[in-house]
């Protein structure tokens, strides 16, 4: 299943739509090679806007609850 999300990043913001078995740091890692979000190491944990808790970039979105509409800030 496909699900919109925002993914944060300091100034740069990026909204995508991504297959919820990916694991986070793939999509992260996807983004930062195309251009869409700055180069950094990929975060170990992102802040999940409607769940109000870090989340891991090892799991999928799935495993984390991470849903349709939910903004994933990389701390």
């Amino acid at each position: 299943m496909f699900i919109n999300i925002t993914i944060e990043s300091g100034e740069h913001s990026r909204d995508i739509r991504i297959d919820s078995e990916q694991k986070i740091k793939e999509a992260i890692s996807i983004l930062r090679r195309s251009g869409k979000l700055p180069m950094g190491s990929t975060p170990d944990y992102l802040g999940s806007m409607i769940n109000q808790k870090l989340v891991s970039a090892h799991k999928t979105f799935v495993e984390e609850g991470v849903y349709d509409g939910d903004k994933l800030s990389i701390v």
